[in-house]
């Protein structure tokens, strides 16, 4: 690509979800696209979230209805889209009169089930927590219970499909490449990158930043530009402990300081419990949990239940910094959950899209937007196509993982029950494609613990830009949390030499 002639039509900088959506959503449309990522893909705020595509019930609270409209569409299309890393969650919330009325509840619920259009969840129910099951976890239960949909989202997977689902439509997608330097020169970006490759320059009609955290330092120290609108950094942690109580619901904890705290289901044996909402100043790179955020979190779940969890009870803990668009709020909890673009396109001079803030949930929506707002760049664009698309591995038909799944098993009765539904959840209808040519266990090669094998390790390398241990335990998959110490070390030091 270096010195080549022909330039592309959008380099993108920034390989989070909005960068990955952004690039599946171009190359769909025809366009020529280059992304490139600093790091993995997904490895900084992407793949740090509280794992749920929702509309945000808080934010109704701020008045944040367009928002919460928009991200509750985009919970029923993704779910449509991608029913093997995305699926339907009831989460059960605790009424206490000491944080917000009953009757303010009843009519947030009531807002939240009615203003997106639900289709395929279930809507809300009030409960006697003193009676239903779940309770029985809760060590003071109210009597008012309310419960609720939403959905869990793998969120690192739904970075890496959408980056598979762009570059098979023809877009290069460059992890590990850093954008060192962009300057505009005859109407086009001149880009300089490096990565593993060595040192690329990439010639681009617009440049995308979709550099989250980074999004200022993309615009002011590698393209040498200004722009009035900033990012606020908030740091938001999370804890896991083993899972302590029965049932598939999740729970919505209200703090006395009106936030609120999700205890979700993880992993099946396992809890995640966030997050925090903190102000946050350093490197993003340097983003960890302190210990008063540690406190913070287990005061208040340890307020509500039965159980009492102390640090011992922590299995792994991870943070990420939240770049949300600068509206002045004095609460963190309270700015804008919102995106907003800068286009800076000076007359005859090559355009640069900036995107600022956003949430998980509405990446579609914001890539959707993105290319609207660059339309007037490129001549006879395709029009939007992503709403009723699948990622790789979607396609399941009427989005019933569950029958799926069956007949995945029927085909395979040699594959253990908990391999077949790890594979099938987090690949879909391409899991045979990571099983390749096996006909029985020997044929999945080297056991690394838990549910990993050799074959869906070099599966994830060719397909899925995996390199690092971290790639293919903490991102691709989460079969870091069920291996020990020294079987993590052993998988790495196999990796070294793959």
């Amino acid at each position: 690509m270096g010195g080549q002639a022909d330039p592309v039509d959008l380099l993108i900088v920034g390989g989070g979800v909005n960068g990955a959506g952004i690039a599946r959503d171009a190359a769909g449309r025809g366009l020529s696209v280059v992304l490139c990522e600093k790091d993995d893909l997904g490895q900084g705020t992407s793949s740090r979230s509280g794992k749920l595509v929702h509309g945000g019930l808080r934010y109704l609270e701020y008045y944040e209805f367009r928002l919460v409209r928009e991200a509750l569409i985009e919970r029923e299309v993704l779910l449509a889209a991608a029913p093997h890393i995305i699926w339907p969650m009831r989460f059960v919330l605790p009424h206490r009169a000491s944080a917000r009325p009953a009757w303010l509840v009843r009519l947030g619920l009531f807002l939240y089930d009615h203003l997106g259009g639900r289709k395929r969840l279930p809507g809300t129910r009030t409960l006697n927590l003193r009676r239903a099951p779940e309770g029985r976890a809760l060590a003071d239960p109210p009597r008012i219970g309310f419960e609720y949909s939403d959905c869990w989202v793998d969120d690192s997977r739904l970075v890496v499909l959408n980056a598979i689902d762009a570059a098979e439509r023809g877009a290069r997608i460059l992890p590990r490449t850093a954008c060192v330097a962009a300057r505009r020169e005859g109407g086009l970006w001149r880009a300089e990158l490096a990565g593993e490759g060595g040192p690329v320059t990439v010639h681009a009609r617009v440049l995308v930043n979709a550099a989250g955290p980074w999004v200022k330092d993309v615009i002011g120290r590698v393209a040498g530009q200004n722009s009035a609108r900033n990012v606020r950094l908030v740091k938001g942690s999370h804890i896991v402990v083993p899972k302590f109580w029965d049932g598939p619901h999740a729970y919505l904890l209200q703090n006395q300081d009106r936030r609120v705290i999700f205890v979700n289901p993880y992993e099946d044996d396992l809890c995640l419990i966030g997050t925090t909402d903190i102000p946050y100043e350093g490197p993003a790179e340097a983003v960890a949990i302190d210990d008063r955020e540690i406190d913070y979190l287990l005061d208040i779940v340890n307020r509500y239940f039965r159980q009492q969890l102390t640090r011992q009870s922590i299995v792994h803990a991870y943070s990420g910094v939240r770049p949300l668009y600068d509206d002045a709020a004095e609460n963190p909890s309270a700015v804008t959950r919102d995106y907003v673009f800068d286009v800076d396109a000076p007359e005859g001079m090559a355009p640069m899209l900036s995107a600022f803030g956003g949430k998980i949930t509405t990446f579609r929506k914001l890539s959707e937007h993105a290319m609207r707002a660059l339309a007037p760049f490129f001549a006879n664009l395709a029009p939007a196509w992503t709403a009723t698309a699948h990622l790789p591995g979607g396609d399941i038909a009427d989005a019933d993982f569950d029958r799926f799944l069956a007949a995945f098993q029927a085909e395979r009765p040699w594959l253990p029950a908990d391999l077949a539904r790890h594979l099938g959840r987090l690949y879909g209808t391409r899991a045979g494609r990571v099983l390749g040519d096996a006909v029985d266990m020997a044929g999945l090669g080297r056991h690394f613990g838990g549910l990993l094998y050799e074959r869906e390790a070099r599966y994830l390398m060719t397909a899925e830009w995996a390199r690092t241990a971290d790639d293919i335990l903490d991102r691709r998959t989460k079969h870091g949390l069920h291996l020990s110490a020294d079987q993590r070390g052993a998988f790495a030091d196999w990796l070294a030499t793959a």
